[in-house]
Formats: structure tokens, sequence, C-alpha cells
């Protein structure tokens, strides 16, 4: 289930594009099916390595244009080991929230932007996510857990100050929401609770077969209590 819109990124065949914390490859194989040159970056070398393998099939399996190229790359997302603007665009889908030096990691996702480029930051959003804390101290309070909840105006703030202009929020899987508050209030671990069961088998339905009531109910429910703040900037071009 992706949460970036590409559309609203600006993506285009042949745009080499940098995935930072790429974690399973969600975003980093719709990219590569639409045509793009895609580096997954990760710190996990075991995730990147399911990604690599995927990669492959997908090539093997036709599923990707002619051209488009995909990699991954272990590292460091305070100091990305790429060119100053070597990234046509740039995701960080969910990543910023784990990160102790989020300034850092946002230098450096705005360094390897070109000027005129566009990048894409996905977070938890506010509202749910303090619903979440409130909930459950085992929701956040995990080795690598989230460190912070962000509001719009501060990561908006931050971003800006890095150099990059602002271009607009959305906010996506308001669906996911009641499904974490379900978990935080029954046990985070507890699958085999009979409402967190229930509620995950509508979840899969969402995912697998699309179905319209559930995609309508989602158009309502994303902007009122999206579980995912995303938002969207562009680098200046230099004059």
């Amino acid at each position: 289930m992706l949460t970036v819109d590409f559309d609203r990124l600006g993506l285009r065949p042949g745009d080499r594009v940098l995935d930072m914390g790429c974690g399973a490859g969600r975003h980093a194989f719709e990219m590569y099916r639409r045509g793009a040159d895609v580096v997954a970056f990760d710190q996990d070398a075991d995730e990147l390595s399911n990604v690599r393998d995927l990669f492959v099939a997908m090539k093997e399996a036709g599923e990707v244009p002619d051209g488009a190229e995909a990699d991954v790359k272990e590292g460091d997302a305070l100091a990305l080991p790429f060119g100053d603007g070597e990234f046509d665009r740039v995701v960080a889908a969910e990543v910023l929230e784990h990160i102790p030096a989020d300034i850092q990691a946002i230098d450096e996702l705005v360094r390897v932007l070109r000027p005129g480029g566009t990048l894409a930051v996905s977070v938890p959003r506010w509202l749910p996510e303090v619903i979440n804390w409130k909930l459950s101290d085992d929701y956040h309070n995990t080795p690598g857990g989230h460190i912070r909840i962000y509001t719009d105006k501060e990561l908006v703030d931050k971003i800006s100050k890095a150099g990059l202009r602002h271009d607009g929020v959305a906010y996506a899987h308001g669906l996911h929401s009641p499904y974490w508050w379900i978990k935080c209030a029954v046990g985070v671990d507890n699958d085999e609770h009979p409402l967190a069961k229930a509620y995950h088998k509508l979840l899969v339905w969402e995912i697998m077969e699309q179905p319209k009531v559930l995609q309508w109910a989602g158009r309502v429910l994303d902007p009122l209590i999206g579980k995912s703040m995303v938002l969207y900037f562009t680098k200046p071009d230099v004059a």
C-alpha cells in the first residue's frame, strides 16, 4: 500500500530516484514499475537483500519498462553516500520519526536532490499518533521505534529552512488509524484479539481486493484521521 502520490511528486520514466529508508521496498518497487532509475537505501542489510531479489524478479517477469534500472545501497541516513544533486526525486516515507538527528537527515535529503527536483516526506500524523502514544507505551518505546510526533507546521518549517519550497500536504491510510488504536488498546502484540483480528481482515480485503466501498471510506477518512501525513517539496532552481 503506497503512501506517496507519484503523480504529485512529478515522477517520470528515466528519473533517478532515491527511496531513503526503503524498508521492504513498497515505494521503490512502484517507482521501478514506472520506469525510474531507483536506488533503494536502508541500514537494514536483510531488508535490502529481499528488495534486491524482488527487483531481479520484476525485471525477469517483464514488469518494468526497458531501460529502467534498480539497485540497493546500505548506509547511514546522516551521511548519504551520494553526490550533491544526484537525484531528480527523493522519497523518505515513515523514516524521520525514527531518527534522533532529524535535521541532519533532512539536510542530507536536500543535498542529494538536484535543483528543480522534488521531495516527498511522510510521517505519522499528529492526532492519530498522539492517540496511539496515550493508549500504549509499548507502541513507541521499542528499539528503533518512533521517538517524536510531528505537527504539520513543525516538519514544514524544518524542511523549508533546509532550502526547499513547500508544495502541499496530503493525508493517507484513514482506515488504518482505528486498527492501530485497537492494537494499542488491547496490546500491540496481541494479534489474536478478536477485534484486532477482525479489523486486520478488513485491511487485508482493502489492500488485496480494493473494494469500492472501502475506497470511498478511505477518501472520506483520509483527510480526517489519515494515519500518515505526506508533505511535498521542490528544490528551487539555481539562477
